[in-house]
């Protein structure tokens, strides 16, 4: 059976780890595995040519992303594509929680974290936004940093810790397999009025803008689900 992993020479030891889950994460986001597959340690330890402890720890880590679900006993398979309600309460709890983090953030932001902000918005204006996630994932990356900067510059590590859990980009971003990223527009319009806020020192409008921009990835992320 073919090996569903880009054939890439691996790095040295002290990155293998991220390596191998950034090999499964490209694999579950493409659609290589099929819902529900069993995924087998030890032959996705061969495959990629390691020992089974950094894929072991990959699929803990992807465990909490929601992309592959472990039974006791059992292993881990891989978990379906949420449907469109899940998508709706996943962003039900990022507006909780992110909402939060941007007036937060706001009220503490320097003019280094605002720049920082601007330059992931510059890198969503220009990374390739295809359909698979060789071709899309500097655009992902450019939007997981600008939430996480927002989550680590609120000065409280729980919030922090609540925003990783969920995954939410993880899970957005599985639907735009095979058919590319379908709200760059969007997401980088509204990114664009959180940073406006930021700018302007408003953490209320910095709460409201983040409000703005989770209803519209909610109602688009509800509608790519149900296509």
């Amino acid at each position: 059976m073919a090996s569903v992993f880009s054939q890439t020479s691996l790095p040295s030891r002290q990155v293998l780890a991220d390596r191998v889950y950034e090999e499964l994460l490209a694999a579950l986001i493409d659609g290589r595995f099929k819902a529900d597959a069993a995924l087998s340690i030890d032959g996705i330890a061969r495959d990629l040519g390691v020992s089974p402890t950094p894929v072991r720890e990959a699929l803990a880590r992807l465990e909490h992303t929601g992309m592959v679900r472990r039974a006791a006993l059992k292993g881990y398979r891989v978990a379906p594509l949420m449907t469109a309600e899940e998508h709706g309460q996943l962003v039900a709890v990022r507006k909780l929680i992110e909402a939060e983090n941007a007036q937060l953030a706001c009220a503490r932001a320097d003019e280094q974290m605002v720049a920082q902000l601007a330059d992931t918005i510059e890198r969503l204006r220009t990374a390739p936004t295809g359909g698979s996630y060789s071709e899309f994932r500097d655009y992902w990356k450019a939007d997981e940093d600008f939430h996480r900067l927002i989550a680590e510059f609120t000065g409280n590590p729980f919030l922090l810790t609540a925003f990783q859990a969920l995954g939410g980009q993880v899970q957005r971003f599985r639907l735009f397999a095979g058919r590319g990223v379908t709200d760059a527009d969007c997401a980088i319009s509204e990114h664009s009025k959180i940073l406006q806020a930021f700018e302007a020192g408003d953490p209320h409008a910095a709460r409201a803008a983040m409000e703005e921009h989770l209803d519209g990835v909610g109602q688009r992320a509800v509608q790519d689900s149900s296509e």
